[in-house]
């Protein structure tokens, strides 16, 4: 059997840590670089680091931060934003990130993926969903949920598994920064037409939330302001979801 993962995820804006509340106003919550030598030490299975600054050299400044975290963390490190080419993930990958995460570039160019894939191996590339829910059904949105795409949940997971993703990182848009538990139906969706492992976001604000997210079959949690607010880290979840008999990575 697999082993879950619990993975704390970073914000970044202008180089620092930020938190948004439904993909709106983010606000400083702190040094990425800390905080990252702070989950390193806490048993965090991954870090999950997402620029979220919509700016012309975005990967540029991602590399440096990442360059940064990488000297001070020694868990595997998830990179994504602002990634629109094959020499844009061959940057992060040479400044430490063990896999990158492509969102709004996987609807229009499926063969970056499979490029990637290719590179690097099926592990290290991650397709990232941002979804909300709308008139009943899931919207898919790219460009920080500022663009609405013509494309369905189901359609457009398979589409991404066929070009070489090699994990599901869904973010639910209503549920973001929220902390009133996942979107369990949303989850429930993905993974059922996902073959690949998938990571849930967007919602977390108990250790309860995390065991209704394993229940539906997700295999790996995001978490951020779970553990960026509050005196709550990935040790203790562990110890948490140890007790219902979740398979765990490490504990």
């Amino acid at each position: 059997m697999l082993k879950k993962r619990i993975i704390p995820i970073q914000l970044l804006s202008n180089s620092r840590l930020c938190k948004t509340k439904q993909f709106q106003n983010p606000r400083d919550v702190g040094d990425p670089v800390m905080s990252s030598k702070v989950y390193s030490n806490q048993d965090a299975d991954e870090l999950v680091l997402l620029q979220i600054d919509r700016i012309p050299n975005a990967v540029e400044v991602l590399v440096s931060t990442v360059k940064n975290i990488a000297k001070e963390c020694f868990v595997p490190l998830t990179v994504g934003g602002g990634i629109k080419s094959l020499k844009d993930a061959e940057k992060l990958f040479n400044a430490g990130a063990d896999k990158v995460i492509v969102n709004s570039s996987a609807y229009s160019d499926h063969k970056l993926i499979n490029r990637i894939s290719k590179l690097a191996g099926v592990q290290a590339i991650v397709v990232g969903i941002d979804a909300a829910l709308e008139n009943n059904d899931y919207s898919l949105y790219s460009s920080g949920a500022s663009n609405l795409e013509d494309i369905s949940l189901s359609e457009h997971i398979k589409n991404v598994i066929n070009a070489g993703a090699g994990e599901i990182f869904i973010q639910s848009i209503n549920r973001d920064g929220v902390m009133e538990g996942y979107d369990l139906e949303l989850l429930r969706k993905v993974c059922s037409v996902s073959s690949v492992p998938v990571i849930s976001a967007g919602g977390a604000g108990n250790f309860h939330h995390l065991h209704d997210a394993f229940s539906v079959g997700v295999d790996a949690i995001a978490c951020g302001s779970l553990f960026n607010f509050g005196d709550n880290n990935p040790l203790r979840a562990k110890a948490f979801l140890k007790n219902y008999g979740i398979p765990l990575k490490t504990i």
